[in-house]
């Protein structure tokens, strides 16, 4: 990997890469933050006196934002204003430094600010740009604004989600930024490989948030392109799942079980002591048991609640079926599998105290863990930045800072 002005390489993952994230809210950042979580030199770019909306959003620990917390994780924070000439001329200056670049605004709006991939390419060939919108960069609908719930819409996974009976319900997270933030640092990094590895030279990714949501639709679309299926709402039901539900336990509590191979299907017939199912022809390949999938699960219902939770557990584990309970935060906090893997990291905030959060995924055993340093104050490392990475003095802050620059 390239050593760049002011950054070297160290002992993590992605020590040496410098990225300069132009985001707000969620997709861009969290893009942003899974390199930062690997080593990167994440520098956070946020307007004067505001900063990025997602410090507005709460929950908050006396007046700091926990989202915040989470999203902006492993950053530098500076203060820019981009639609003023200095603004900019002050960001072609770290585009030269900077290994790549990630920005979510309304397709046109860096060009309007003369900060379009033209402009940024030209003070440093080798730069990669994550460019996110709801829609894309092209297309009839590139000027609409687009946030999660709009791509889970636009995307086709919302009207699918839910009850045949009822409305349809959005899924209880930001999956679609989520999705989105996890198809841009691929991409982030395919063009940086690419880049170092064969052609040298940068590129611009146009990612559109829609498209990150249709991409783990499954079959949706060719089923519909060859078998003229229209997929509706089934509420827990899953045509790859025969039997499978939601179903309640003796103490109260939901368990999903869904088997879908045919030897699953067998040693959970023998754990429930049904060994009629294992001959009955109506139940002999997945196919013909989708057909018969609500007299299944309702069978399979009434033998889940019908005894011991621990005892249920048991049989279940000694057939090597896949169950779990549908966890509330409280049972996950308190889960012995989570706290044996540290999947829950506590954090060191200096103006609130520890905050956990969920830690660093994916694990690499073999590699030196970064520890997470919290989220950053509004332009908290403006003078780390402009003064030893673009060798401004004092007196230079000070000027930007009266004229509202920074």
């Amino acid at each position: 990997m390239m050593t760049r002005d002011g950054i070297r390489p160290g002992p993590h993952m992605l020590s040496g890469l410098r990225i300069l994230d132009l985001g707000t809210m969620v997709a861009g950042p969290v893009a942003a933050t899974l390199f930062g979580d690997f080593g990167a030199e994440v520098i956070k770019v946020e307007v004067p006196g505001r900063g990025d909306t997602v410090r507005d959003l709460g929950p908050f620990v006396d007046g700091q934002c926990l989202y915040w917390s989470v999203e902006n994780r492993n950053k530098k924070s500076i203060t820019l204003d981009l639609r003023k000439p200095q603004g900019r001329d002050l960001l072609l200056q770290l585009v030269e430094k900077a290994d790549a670049i990630v920005e979510n605004f309304r397709p046109g709006t860096l060009e309007k600010w003369g900060l379009g991939w033209d402009a940024l390419k030209a003070r440093n060939p080798k730069l990669v740009m994550l460019r996110i919108s709801g829609f894309g960069q092209t297309g009839p609908y590139r000027e609409r604004a687009g946030y999660d719930r709009i791509a889970l819409a636009f995307g086709g996974l919302m009207g699918i989600t839910g009850f045949p009976d009822r409305p349809p319900v959005r899924i209880g997270t930001s999956i679609a930024d989520y999705q989105t933030a996890i198809l841009g640092a691929f991409a982030l990094m395919m063009a940086i490989y690419h880049r170092d590895m064969h052609d040298g030279e940068g590129q611009q990714i146009d990612l559109a948030m829609y498209e990150s949501v249709i991409r783990f639709t499954e079959v949706l679309v060719p089923a519909y392109d060859r078998l003229g299926t229209v997929r509706a709402r089934q509420g827990n039901k899953h045509f790859a799942a025969a039997p499978g539900e939601h179903f309640r336990t003796a103490d109260g509590r939901y368990m999903i079980l869904t088997v879908s191979a045919d030897s699953g299907f067998q040693r959970l017939a023998l754990a429930m002591n049904r060994t009629d199912w294992i001959h009955d022809p109506r139940f002999a390949t997945h196919e013909q048991r989708w057909k018969h999938v609500d007299e299944l699960n309702a069978a399979l219902a009434a033998w889940i609640e019908g005894q011991p939770v621990e005892q249920l557990c048991a049989k279940l584990d000694e057939a090597k079926l896949a169950y779990s309970f549908i966890y509330s935060i409280e049972d996950i906090m308190n889960d012995p599998h989570y706290q044996a893997r540290e999947t829950i990291a506590s954090v060191p905030d200096p103006h609130i105290g520890p905050v956990r959060m969920a830690g660093v995924v994916p694990k690499f055993p073999d590699r030196e863990v970064k520890p997470i340093e919290p989220a950053p104050a509004l332009g908290q490392h403006n003078a780390e930045i402009y003064g030893d990475l673009l060798g401004m003095s004092e007196q230079d802050l000070a000027v930007l800072t009266g004229a509202e620059v920074i």
